[in-house]
């Protein structure tokens, strides 16, 4: 994919990877979407211990991940790697 993400980043992405079964059952809007909030620090429906790790996580290069929901209620995962090389949007099957 293309680098969709335009406007505020606190961090790099690296190359972008949707994988398969995540690119077949979403809509790329959602997923572009979801790669804003995500590099807003938008973390999504994770846990407030899983948004204080990945605040944490920001300036030290940990992983980072946040969960979202697209327009059919499907949920998925984005992660960006500790060394910021890589982005991965997954279905939670995908891991």
């Amino acid at each position: 994919m293309n680098n969709p993400i335009r406007g505020s980043r606190r961090f790099e992405v690296g190359l972008v990877t949707v994988r398969p079964l995540a690119d077949a059952a979403l809509n790329p809007f959602d997923i572009r979407l979801s790669l804003r909030r995500h590099l807003a620090c938008d973390w999504g429906i994770v846990s407030e211990h899983d948004k204080l790790e990945n605040e944490f996580s920001l300036d030290k290069h940990l992983r980072l991940f946040s969960v979202y929901e697209d327009s059919n209620g499907r949920r998925f995962w984005i992660i960006t790697e500790a060394d910021r090389s890589q982005t991965t949007v997954l279905l939670p099957e995908e891991y």
